[in-house]
């Protein structure tokens, strides 16, 4: 069956794009709205030319597109529901990999409750 050949390989390559921590951060930010380079720098905590790699790569798949108001260049996403999709994976990290605890703690940095509340000690 070539197409699932096809579709084994695209999928592949989304998730290598997808597999770095900080694309994925990128597309987390995204989520709430168009941003610019120096916004999601100081979110990331990382360099100026960081930021703009790790956006060059998710433009390149076409995840990301940009737009120019002077000499700012903000960024959005595509397709938002690749956001949502990306959230969705928590419920299978929350049931595989990590505790429930560690699941909250990104939650609270994404500003996403996906557990709950918190069990009361």
């Amino acid at each position: 069956m070539p197409h699932r050949k096809i579709a084994a390989r695209e999928l592949g390559e989304l998730f290598g794009v997808l597999s770095h921590p900080e694309r994925l951060q990128i597309v987390e930010e995204l989520r709430r709205g168009e941003l610019d380079v120096a916004s999601l720098q100081a979110i990331l905590g990382i360099s100026h030319a960081k930021t703009s790699r790790q956006l060059s790569i998710l433009r390149a798949q076409k995840l990301v597109a940009e737009r120019q108001e002077g000499r700012h260049v903000f960024y959005r996403l595509t397709d938002r529901a690749l956001a949502t999709w990306i959230a969705e994976g928590l419920d299978f990290i929350r049931s595989s990999r990590f505790a429930p605890e560690d699941i909250r703690e990104a939650a609270r940095l994404s500003q996403v409750d996906w557990l709950g509340p918190a069990p009361e000690a």
